[in-house]
């Protein structure tokens, strides 16, 4: 196998400039990171980047001294950002401070929205607060439980999506955000996902959020011993891959690719017996993997890199011709 074919995680995926603003983050250094930042070419661009930088700077104390070195917009959202993440770590282990970290982070990301009113970033910090709330819906926090804009969707953090999405109209984490917290409250994400398809435009990331929920799906049902791979060969899966790689892989903008969406249809066409279209997109993966989606489909998740490269392997030879559909396997 070439080195260029060789496959290799790293939380910077596609965008090289990110992958240096974030090995000196880890070492406590924040000036790449500011420069980055202000380099921006979009809301969604400055979204992903300072999520990877807040999940490395969260482990250390760089965001705090850029804060006292060199106060700016910048360094207040990126305190927001991290802020989030440490209470969103302490969620996930269980830590009895999860809820004061929470509170502290919600203060940080109002302070930053004061401060920056045209980010989206802060609102979209909010919504990953929001999935820490609880099930019951009597107990939530009022911005938590607003009602829907479509008839039969649950109540959730509506209102704060709305706010992170007219400053970034489909801002790719600000949804997902919002499927992880209405999944969170124990409600049926599958409408949601099904509702927002109908409407996002060629070239949108949101177009995939369909295949993230069944992925997990999948994943969870399997080891229940629920489920078998020809869940994927079904409708509506087969047809929201197809969708995807028709409708956002040909018309999306490669140079603010997320790595996991490529990686999510990569799985979903090859789960599916799409072999020549995933082959197209295992191309444009290259290198580029990421554990999920293929944690969830392979049969020990730990052993997830064998089944990306067993898929690969079997798609890379085939290249895409005719009609989607005709190029099945049978």
């Amino acid at each position: 196998m070439s080195a260029a074919l060789q496959p290799r995680f790293h939380p910077a995926g596609f965008d090289e400039a990110l992958r240096t603003a974030l090995d000196d983050v880890r070492t406590g250094r924040w000036r790449t990171t500011s420069e980055l930042l202000r380099q921006c070419p979009t809301w969604g661009v400055r979204t992903a980047r300072s999520q990877v930088l807040a999940a490395a700077a969260a482990q250390g104390d760089a965001v705090e001294a850029w804060l006292q070195e060199e106060p700016s917009a910048d360094a207040m959202v990126m305190r927001a950002r991290v802020m989030v993440q440490r209470a969103l770590n302490a969620h996930r282990a269980g830590q009895s401070d999860a809820g004061v970290l929470a509170d502290r982070g919600r203060a940080a990301c109002w302070e930053a929205a004061r401060y920056y009113p045209d980010d989206p970033v802060p609102w979209v910090c909010l919504l990953v607060l929001a999935q820490l709330d609880w099930p019951d819906e009597a107990q939530r926090r009022t911005e938590h439980r607003r009602s829907s804009p479509e008839y039969l969707l649950p109540s959730g953090p509506w209102g704060l999506l709305h706010e992170a999405d007219r400053r970034d109209p489909g801002n790719r984490e600000a949804w997902h955000r919002m499927v992880q917290a209405i999944r969170a409250y124990g409600q049926n994400a599958f409408d949601l996902v099904r509702w927002v398809s109908t409407w996002a435009p060629e070239g949108s990331p949101l177009l995939l959020l369909p295949l993230y929920v069944h992925a997990e799906h999948y994943a969870r049902q399997r080891a229940l011993g629920k489920l078998t791979p020809l869940y994927w060969t079904t409708d509506p899966i087969s047809y929201y891959t197809a969708r995807a790689f028709d409708r956002w892989f040909k018309h999306a903008d490669r140079s603010s690719w997320s790595a996991l969406d490529v990686n999510v249809l990569a799985q979903a066409l090859f789960s599916s017996g799409f072999i020549p279209q995933a082959g197209v997109v295992f191309e444009a993966i290259g290198p580029f993997v990421t554990p999920e989606p293929w944690k969830h489909v392979a049969d020990v998740p730990e052993r997830w890199l064998e089944q990306f490269e067993h898929a690969r392997d079997r798609c890379l030879p085939v290249r895409a011709g005719g009609p989607l559909h005709a190029a099945r396997r049978q």
